[in-house]
């Protein structure tokens, strides 16, 4: 994990910013940096470049000598979180004047010991390419979330782009008539009046000339993309495959239950392919990260899952204890938030009642009944299954609670972290991932509790499996009102929107704390196969919530053992840790809402601080 950020301004005839904004440009900058920074804490370095007209004369802003081109002056900046390798590698790599800022994994298509760095064996294979106009056919050969901005000095050529399913943050500032600057950087500052940030498109890589612009041309205009894939090649990992389209016979029958002894043989061997490339996954996820330090001999946890119970991040723990050494602990990190609005009507009692009922045992959260939302009770249950069937493993069940006061403090920090979203929803979905991300909290031993922050520094998320599989109550409702091909539409249209969602957002706020989400679920491998699998192999619309909802995840996770997780039933992570509707009134506030906007300067001033 790193954090990137570049700049690229054009001192050009005709195009001048007053010195004021220069300043205050350069403040901003600053702040970025910072902010960058704190993404990867293990290493930080800056390179600038200055282009000029090499057959003119070459002028700074700051004297009258006139020439028919631009000056041009770039910053490269980037920040290192060891994720890979022996040793921390400073960026931006350099070689032969040409740049690379890299932010991403390659868990398949280079072959790289476990030893060695990613970003510098990407960033050898990137420089002996015929031309740079090939990086798309080289990234499509790659599998891994990634963001990069890549300068070659002798087209003088800025190039730049995301993984496919936008599993990596990149915002860009594009330039204007009143702002003539690029930026790029993994994270903002905040809302801020000097750039207009948007996620970079993950559909193309992108390419800024900035020979033409030396031209003359205005900078805007020297932009161009490059497609992922053309007529003449078909890389593995350029693009999701599409959707199987096949519609199934009227006559398939349906499974009668998750316990089920014989299943119909296609959907058994369905079930051993989900299985096989979501283990072959998540062991890629944690097989090359670095030991934890700490000065002690008790081993530590490399490896964290955001953990609500559900089936999702279940079985993705369940199967990070395949592929974690035995004598490493695994930290599950579940979230609760003090809720005002849900104590005042009662909401924690309810959950108290339930939690009794389903025989989940201990002193809760040290008697206090505020923070037994969903996810805590469900979390509960499932941890206690992980340990029956993974007896010998250390499951450090994180209860990390977030009192009111605490999460209203870390509002506007969150807010920033997450720009350039701005709902309502992004709120409350940022703010249960900012906490537990954070990994502050405590765990149970014996009869006693103490205190305890996880050390774990990639965080294993379930997130994904409900685009692939069906696991949307709208799915239920486009196969009602139109059968399987409305459900064929839907899973497509799932697929397509996965980069423009939520990962770029998530990205930004787990990783200011120095950690790195990974998405096993999100795999291209796995996202193309179960692409590929008729869509009645994977789910089954006319069966009950907690059953026909991602069928085949809940038949192979059934297979594993897990029987109790099996059957959750999907709940979205805000309403699970009770990050939501905070107040009285926001029960009627609706989610694409959008937040009123910090000041500027005391909202970046508190990011760049922290």
């Amino acid at each position: 994990m790193c954090g990137i950020f570049c700049s690229v301004l054009g001192t050009c005839p005709g195009v001048s910013l007053d010195q004021r904004t220069l300043n205050e440009l350069g403040d901003l900058c600053s702040r970025l940096r910072i902010v960058n920074g704190h993404r990867g804490p293990d290493a930080q370095r800056s390179e600038r470049v200055t282009l000029s007209d090499g057959d003119q004369k070459h002028t700074s802003p700051h004297n009258d000598t006139q020439t028919c081109g631009c000056s041009i002056s770039l910053e490269l900046y980037a920040s290192e979180l060891r994720l890979r390798g022996d040793h921390p590698v400073e960026q931006p790599h350099i070689r032969d004047e040409n740049i690379l800022c890299w932010n991403g994994e390659v868990f398949e298509g280079l072959d790289i010991d476990q030893r060695e760095n990613d970003g510098v064996r990407l960033f050898e294979a990137i420089e002996v390419l015929p031309t740079p106009e090939d990086i798309p056919k080289l990234f499509g050969t790659i599998e891994g979330p990634y963001a990069f901005v890549y300068f070659h000095a002798r087209s003088r050529r800025l190039y730049f782009g995301r993984d496919p399913l936008g599993r990596r943050s990149l915002l860009m500032h594009t330039p204007t008539t009143e702002k003539p600057y690029l930026i790029l950087a993994s994270v903002s500052a905040g809302y801020h009046a000097l750039y207009d940030l948007v996620e970079v498109s993950s559909e193309s890589f992108h390419c800024l000339d900035l020979g033409r612009h030396q031209s003359g041309q205005a900078m805007g205009a020297c932009f161009s993309q490059l497609s992922r894939q053309d007529s003449t090649r078909e890389e593995e990992f350029a693009v999701p495959k599409r959707v199987n389209t096949v519609i199934p016979r009227d006559d398939i029958p349906k499974i009668a239950s998750i316990d089920q002894d014989v299943i119909p043989e296609e959907i058994d061997k369905a079930v051993n392919g989900l299985i096989e490339h979501l283990d072959m996954s998540v062991m890629l996820h944690v097989c090359s990260i670095p030991q934890n330090g700490g000065g002690s001999d008790q081993p530590r946890s490399r490896v964290a899952v955001l953990f609500s119970g559900g089936i999702d991040s279940t079985v993705v723990a369940y199967l990070a204890h395949r592929h974690v050494q035995a004598n490493e602990p695994i930290d599950l990190l579940n979230v609760a938030f003090e809720n005002p609005r849900k104590v005042k009507v009662g909401g924690s009692q309810a959950g108290l009642k339930k939690k009794k009922q389903n025989n989940v045992t201990g002193d809760v959260s040290g008697g206090s009944p505020s923070y037994l939302v969903p996810d805590r009770v469900t979390g509960l249950q499932e941890v206690e299954e992980l340990r029956r069937l993974c007896p010998d493993r250390v499951w450090n069940f994180v209860e990390i609670d977030v009192p009111y006061a605490e999460s209203q403090a870390a509002r506007t920090t969150i807010e920033q972290l997450m720009w350039p979203r701005e709902t309502v929803m992004d709120l409350s979905l940022a703010m249960a991932l900012y906490f537990a991300a954070r990994g502050v909290g405590r765990v149970r031993q014996g009869d006693q509790y103490i205190d305890y922050t996880s050390p774990a520094r990639v965080l294993l998320n379930g997130l994904g499996s409900d685009e692939l599989m069906g696991g949307y109550g709208r799915h239920q409702t486009a196969y009602t009102h139109k059968g399987w091909q409305g459900v064929i539409d839907e899973l497509q249209l799932e697929l397509d929107r996965i980069p423009t969602r939520n990962l770029g957002r998530d990205d930004r706020v787990i990783s200011s704390h120095g950690k790195e989400t990974r998405h096993p679920f999100l795999s291209l491998s796995v996202v193309n196969y179960l692409a590929s699998l008729p869509v009645h192999r994977k789910l089954d619309p006319r069966l009950p919530i907690g059953f026909g909802d991602k069928t085949l995840l809940r038949l192979a996770v059934y297979r594993l053992g897990l029987k109790e997780a099996s059957s959750r039933k999907k709940r979205a992570m805000q309403f699970g840790s009770h990050s939501a509707r905070m107040e009285s009134g926001d029960k009627e506030r609706r989610g694409d809402l959008v937040i009123e906007k910090s000041a500027n300067s005391s909202a970046s001033d508190m990011l760049a601080e922290e």
